[in-house]
């Protein structure tokens, strides 16, 4: 067992401080080998699988060694899914906070004009899809050249949904003295290929490929027809009456049968799949993390991007067709050292995908009996009063770093000629108030946003409303975004 803590790592005390806040105090195994070589500015190939940490493996060094008076990104993060992007954004923007690290997501179904004005802030890390960050990159929306590091995440699912040419263009567009860091939950020979054709001397770093998802998950097959999974997950969820279950569908066509049914039952329950508005995609991911319900009905669109530290339960409803997408969905569970379950639903004729998924994690998926109509009656007066209380989440770090944290709105920004040093200048005027208390600063062409941190934003929202800037008394109130 690792017995280093992140203090070992001579970390700043901004960082140190942002890894205090959020909880993290045992490095994991990838993040224990993955941190020290980062920060000695190595090119890495990290093979490990979801829900390993791997994604504070590299946000770590990377807001350690991000220059934060630099204005052109200095760090370049490409993930397969919009979903990773926003996930990876905020977990950057979480552990940078205190070093007023600017970290910025772009992807594809929202508007390109809205990222292009985000772009043209001041911003330090750069966290997208290739596809959108290819759109930028033509309209000259985002300056590379400055570029130090690169970090390709999920590089095995990028092979799987075509994007490997797309990161060839992208890292063409690279200075080539940079840093470059591929994490694959496996690796097949084509991503093994791109690294070796564009890194320096990798270092290579292997978790055991699936000693996280044995040690922590308790995997089930249930046999059953098609036509009576319905019934089935009725009698599971009622039996295993978790705290918190997504169930995973091959098809969006399931999860709208299966959603509508599971409502109708009085479920506290949403529903995630390609064919959703990206603004509602966003919705319901936000609304699991924060608890607003239990179960989650999502096709594989979901398997990457949701971090949710006690999600208790995965169902297969479909059994995944790809054997490493039964890898990404039970990885949802069983994630920070917590305990979890998946149980798998598979038909008689399926037998050559379980064969698949068997050989591929390496050992026998145990098989279990329906649950039997006594079981279900018995346990079905405490899955309805479940049903009907709030689900608890214990771990949603981005609320707790943003805790004592105010975002300000001011009704004036570049075309009245306002910088950020004017707001630092204006707010550490202010007694009681030092720079350390300023976090990021926005400034938009008619309005601007400023992070106040360390529970002094009441402080300075009171004071802002009679104090002026550069000479102009701006409006102020406290930002709803």
């Amino acid at each position: 067992m690792n017995e280093r803590k992140f203090k070992d790592y001579n970390l700043s005390e901004e960082v140190t401080r942002a890894l205090s806040v959020l909880k993290y105090q045992t490095p994991t195994e990838v993040q224990s080998k993955v941190i020290p070589r980062a920060l000695e500015s190595q090119d890495l190939v990290v093979r490990s699988e979801t829900g390993s940490g791997k994604t504070a493996a590299f946000a770590i060094p990377i807001c350690e060694k991000i220059e934060w008076e630099q204005k052109k990104p200095q760090v370049l993060v490409l993930t397969p899914t919009r979903e990773l992007a926003v996930q990876v954004q905020e977990d950057i923007t979480n552990i940078g906070r205190f070093k007023r690290i600017k970290a910025v997501s772009v992807y594809g179904k929202e508007p390109i004009a809205r990222q292009k004005e985000e772009l043209k802030q001041k911003t330090h890390v750069v966290v997208g899809t290739p596809g959108r960050i290819i759109d930028h990159i033509d309209r000259e929306n985002v300056a590379l050249d400055e570029v130090k590091y690169l970090v390709i995440d999920e590089a095995d699912e990028m092979l799987h949904m075509g994007f490997l040419d797309k990161v060839e263009q992208i890292i063409a567009e690279l200075p080539k003295d940079r840093i470059t860091m591929v994490f694959s939950a496996t690796l097949p020979k084509d991503v093994e290929s791109l690294c070796y054709k564009y890194m320096k001397d990798p270092v290579n770093i292997e978790i055991e490929t699936f000693g996280v998802t044995t040690a922590t998950i308790d995997h089930r097959l249930i046999e059953v027809r098609e036509d009576d999974k319905l019934a089935l997950l009725k009698d599971v969820t009622v039996v295993e009456n978790t705290e918190s279950c997504i169930i995973f569908c091959n098809t969006k066509e399931h999860v709208e049968t299966v959603y509508a049914e599971l409502e109708a039952e009085g479920y506290s329950c949403e529903k995630l799949h390609g064919g959703l508005e990206q603004v509602d995609r966003f919705a319901v991911m936000e609304g699991f993390k924060k608890g607003n319900f239990r179960y989650l009905i999502a096709t594989d669109v979901a398997a990457r991007g949701i971090d949710v530290d006690n999600i208790t339960l995965i169902i297969n409803y479909d059994i995944p067709l790809e054997k490493e997408s039964y890898v990404h969905r039970t990885g949802r569970t069983g994630r920070a050292g917590s305990t979890g379950k998946a149980i798998t639903f598979a038909t008689p004729n399926q037998g050559k995908y379980l064969r698949a998924i068997e050989r591929y994690i390496g050992f026998e998926i145990p098989e279990i009996e329906v649950p039997n109509k006594k079981e279900v009656a018995r346990n079905k007066h405490a899955f309805e009063e479940k049903m009907n209380t709030t689900r608890i989440v214990r771990n949603n770090k981005t609320e707790r770093i943003n805790k004592n944290i105010m975002k300000l709105q001011f009704n004036g920004g570049k075309k009245k000629k306002i910088r950020a040093l004017d707001f630092v200048g204006t707010i550490t005027s202010i007694p009681g108030v030092e720079a350390d208390d300023i976090g990021i600063i926005t400034i938009k062409d008619s309005q601007s946003f400023v992070d106040i941190l360390n529970g002094k934003g009441s402080l300075v929202l009171q004071a802002m409303e009679h104090t002026t800037v550069k000479g102009k008394l701006l409006k102020v109130k406290e930002a709803k975004e």
